[in-house]
């Protein structure tokens, strides 16, 4: 069975939700308000990518 994580960054009314689930070789991502609509998967490398550019694309300019 799958365990999906809800993200610390979802506000508390239900919206703009993002799921991870460790997968066997890979990192899933799913929309929490639509999941049997599929997820993303990732590898653990392009991930960790994914993570920092958005982190960088974040911070104040």
């Amino acid at each position: 069975m799958i365990t999906w994580r809800k993200s610390s960054r979802s506000d508390e009314t239900g919206g703009q939700c993002v799921e991870l689930a460790a997968l066997p070789h890979a990192i899933g991502i799913r929309d929490s308000k639509a999941p049997g609509a599929g997820h993303l998967t990732l590898t653990p490398h392009a991930f960790a990518d994914l993570v920092t550019r958005a982190k960088r694309d974040s911070l104040p300019r």
